[in-house]
């Protein structure tokens, strides 16, 4: 599985939950790196390490798969395929 697949398969709950807080962390962080405002050193530089961070746990959290849904995926996509070519009345 390449990562642009696991990338458009299923997430689980968890991680969907934990990339949401990730891609807060993101925007909270670069709207104090971005602020119009001198802010202290130490303050803008704990906010690029957030940034870093929510980055991160975005990224892992959506090529995250789960498993049990992408089997049924699968499976729902091959019954599609072997069903296709069937006559809709049921008679062979």
């Amino acid at each position: 599985m390449n990562i642009v697949q696991r990338a458009k398969a299923p997430t689980p709950k968890f991680f969907k939950v934990l990339r949401s807080i990730g891609m807060a962390l993101l925007a909270i962080s670069g709207s104090i790196i971005a602020a119009p405002v001198v802010l202290p050193v130490a303050v803008v530089s704990i906010a690029g390490y957030a940034a870093l961070a929510g980055g991160v746990i975005s990224i892992i959290s959506q090529i995250t798969v789960d498993d049990t849904a992408n089997r049924e995926q699968a499976i729902t996509n091959r019954l599609k395929k072997d069903n296709q070519n069937l006559p809709r009345d049921g008679i062979k």
